[in-house]
């Protein structure tokens, strides 16, 4: 008998509403970058929603989107597509 224990892999069913966000430094178009971005990764032509927020100071823009998520894989791309983006800080 083994003593390890295995966490039990959390099961998504899917097509579902997911809201992705990504924070990166402030500027005109950081909504709109992440927006196209997210949006060509996970090959949709509209977003559901999307919502845009500034820092308390200004510095920094949280942007979330919200899509229709097909697959696991799907957004296993979208979070890589961010991550590799020299914009992104953050995704979530």
């Amino acid at each position: 008998m083994s003593d390890s224990k295995q966490t039990p892999e959390f099961e998504m069913e899917f097509p579902q509403r997911f809201a992705v966000k990504a924070m990166g430094e402030a500027g005109k178009d950081f909504e709109s970058h992440v927006t196209a971005l997210l949006l060509s990764t996970a090959e949709q032509d509209v977003p559901l929603a999307v919502a845009a927020r500034e820092s308390k100071n200004g510095k920094f823009t949280s942007v979330t989107v919200d899509i229709t998520a097909t697959s696991r894989q799907q957004l296993d791309n979208i979070y890589q597509a961010l991550t590799d983006d020299d914009r992104v800080l953050m995704a979530l």
